[in-house]
């Protein structure tokens, strides 16, 4: 028995199989980035309203602390924004820029609000603050006075602390104290 030895079958082998898989990959890619340019709205650009407390205490147009505070250009124009204080707020006396190790930056300054409780005065700070993107991380001090940090991050890499400490409460006012340091941590 012998048998011819044939050489083996050959087939030829096509490229439109994966061809056609390439294909409807751009296709289906097309057809997603087609439905994502009709979907996807413009940006719009909305604007950030302060809020108004209906029976709180009333924001100042132009803060006392401000000018201590910015007086050596020091700080941060997105920290600066937080600088605020209610109306009826003058300077109980002279504040001062000093570094006790906080950091380069420690602003003090107190301040007297008429017509105002310590629980109103710390409810402004929490609200106009908050709505600056700053962070309360703490109420209350070790003294038992009431208090309010507040955290940012500064634009030049440091941590900014915001502190509220209210000195004294009398029935038509209140005296506290604003603080302003730079964290010695950088972000």
């Amino acid at each position: 028995m012998s048998e011819d030895l044939r050489p083996p079958l050959t087939t030829t082998t096509s490229l439109w199989p994966a061809a056609a898989v390439l294909a409807l990959a751009v296709l289906v890619l097309g057809s997603f980035m087609l439905v994502n340019v009709i979907a996807s709205p413009r940006v719009q650009t909305t604007s950030t309203t302060l809020p108004v407390v209906v029976g709180g205490l009333g924001l100042a147009t132009a803060s006392p602390a401000r000018a201590l505070c910015t007086a050596t250009n020091a700080v941060p124009a997105n920290v600066a924004s937080g600088i605020v204080a209610p109306l009826h707020t003058t300077v109980a006396h002279g504040g001062h820029i000093v570094n006790q190790g906080a950091g380069d930056f420690d602003c003090v300054e107190p301040f007297t609000t008429t017509n105002a409780t310590a629980g109103a005065l710390l409810n402004f700070f929490d609200g106009q603050l908050s709505v600056r993107g700053w962070n309360l991380f703490s109420k209350g001090s070790s003294t038992g006075t009431p208090q309010s940090l507040f955290q940012k991050a500064g634009s030049d890499g440091f941590y900014w602390i915001i502190g509220i400490t209210v000195t004294a409460a009398r029935h038509d006012s209140t005296s506290w104290t604003f603080r302003l340091y730079q964290n010695s941590e950088t972000i």
